[in-house]
């Protein structure tokens, strides 16, 4: 096994239970990790034979320009596609943190993580 990680995707995006966090818009950080066979890959040297993190990113991108009001909702999207469409992955992780939130605080950010493995169920 094996882990493939992408570390700060940077996204500009609509989400939040305030009217004015999803007709503003707040910028969001992204971290993925994903767990899968590498051997293969490792001794072939082929793109074909592992996870394509360009694939991974894309997937972030297009669902975080999908407003929803949770950012668990968002995560839960990202891990959904990434177990449709690259079949290789065990376990999926995903963290979306909101930069600069709108509390009654001085906050750096406020992040939700996910992990989840292929085939578990959420009730």
């Amino acid at each position: 096994m094996g882990k493939v990680q992408l570390e700060n995707i940077k996204a500009y995006a609509h989400h939040g239970c305030l009217a004015e966090e999803t007709n503003i818009g707040s910028d969001y950080l992204v971290n993925v990790s994903v767990d899968t066979d590498l051997l293969t890959a490792s001794v072939s040297d082929q793109l074909k034979d592992t996870v394509d993190y360009v694939h991974i990113n894309r997937i972030v991108k297009q669902e975080m320009a999908i407003p929803s009001k949770l950012l668990e909702h968002v995560a839960k999207r990202i891990i959904d596609r990434i177990f449709i469409e690259l079949p290789t992955v065990d376990t999926a992780t995903v963290s979306v943190s909101k930069i600069n939130p709108p509390i009654n605080g001085d906050v750096e950010k406020v992040t939700v993580s996910l992990n989840l493995q292929r085939g578990q169920t959420v009730n």
